[in-house]
């Protein structure tokens, strides 16, 4: 279909993950699946933390932050997957495939670099831990925070207004299951050079740096644990680490892989099995790996949230036994 033969569009029609009815449940239940152990777990971290005050040190502040763009990443993505793999109509208005752009590109840009502010911080901790209070004062870290929020806001402006300021596409159809710069550009009819360079000047600068200041701080890390006497300290400094690490390679290599290829390298299929990796399943490990195995972090879920659960249950359990068994009068 050509360009010339295209008017402007108010809505697109996601494609999403498959036409076949039976992968379609499949993918709804995943996805259901995994939205609510995101939620769950990303509020019950906030919450954590909030409620103890052994945890109110920088480290958790930026992990409790994390937990929130989190929790606002796939909920940005993950209700309209569950809504359109079950349903007919598929369409999203032009302003709300851009609201959606907007929301996941600046909130997964947040993500990126605060990954990056978290090894440093950790870096701090254990190659610095002299200095660390001085380091990693609050002021620094309610500046890192609101900077990045702020830079990656921008930068997600930019980007989608760029995009959406002439809206002639060759198709009304996105091949993909989320509004998403690489599907948008192949079926745009403007010259696309212009989003091209940007998308790269921005990966190089967010994704590219943000990953190399978390693989120094790491190597440095290593190297002080290394020193480490105690082969059970190594051995679980090394597990602590090498969780981290391995989540946080999956996140940047996945970005890459997403935002550094030319377009002719780009295959819808491939896209939407790497952008499930970075949209829906690294904000459902990040609460578990950076926090879950902590000693304070399981105290406090005993203490405050395992009694008034079971409390619950109890309760619930005891109703339903009640109602069934009728009651006898003389």
């Amino acid at each position: 279909m050509n360009c010339s033969d295209q008017t402007s569009t108010d809505k697109f029609i996601l494609l999403g993950l498959s036409d076949l009815p039976y992968f379609q449940v499949i993918y709804f239940l995943l996805f259901l699946a995994i939205y609510i152990v995101t939620v769950f777990g990303n509020l019950l971290l906030v919450l954590v933390v909030r409620i103890n005050p052994c945890l109110q040190t920088p480290m958790y502040f930026f992990l409790s932050i994390l937990s929130i763009i989190d929790l606002g990443f796939s909920s940005s993505i993950a209700p309209k997957i569950l809504v359109d793999t079950l349903s007919k109509d598929r369409s999203i208005s032009l302003w709300g495939c851009a609201a959606q752009m907007f929301f996941s590109l600046a909130l997964g840009e947040t993500e990126c670099i605060l990954l990056a502010i978290m090894a440093y911080d950790r870096f701090a901790a254990i190659c610095r831990p002299l200095h660390y209070n001085t380091i990693m004062n609050q002021k620094l870290c309610l500046s890192l925070v609101a900077g990045t929020w702020s830079f990656c806001c921008i930068n997600a402006s930019i980007h989608v207004a760029l995009l959406f300021d002439i809206p002639y596409f060759q198709s009304h159809h996105i091949n993909h299951f989320f509004c998403e710069i690489p599907p948008l550009l192949h079926i745009s009819c403007r010259d696309t050079r212009l989003n091209e360079v940007l998308v790269y000047v921005s990966a190089v600068i967010i994704v590219i740096c943000s990953s190399l200041l978390t693989v120094i701080s790491y190597f440095n890390i290593i190297s002080t644990v290394l020193k480490i006497r105690s082969a059970h300290g190594r051995k679980k400094a090394f597990s602590t680490c090498g969780s981290h690490f391995t989540v946080v390679t999956l996140y940047y290599g996945t970005i890459m892989f997403m935002y550094m290829r030319p377009p002719s390298a780009h295959s819808p299929e491939t896209d939407k099995t790497v952008s499930i990796l970075y949209t829906a399943v690294t904000p459902m490990l990040n609460p578990f790996i950076y926090s879950m195995r902590n000693k304070d972090v399981k105290q406090t879920v005993k203490k405050h949230f395992l009694p008034y659960f079971f409390s619950n249950l109890i309760i619930s359990k005891k109703e339903v036994f009640t109602k069934s068994v009728p009651s006898h009068t003389s």
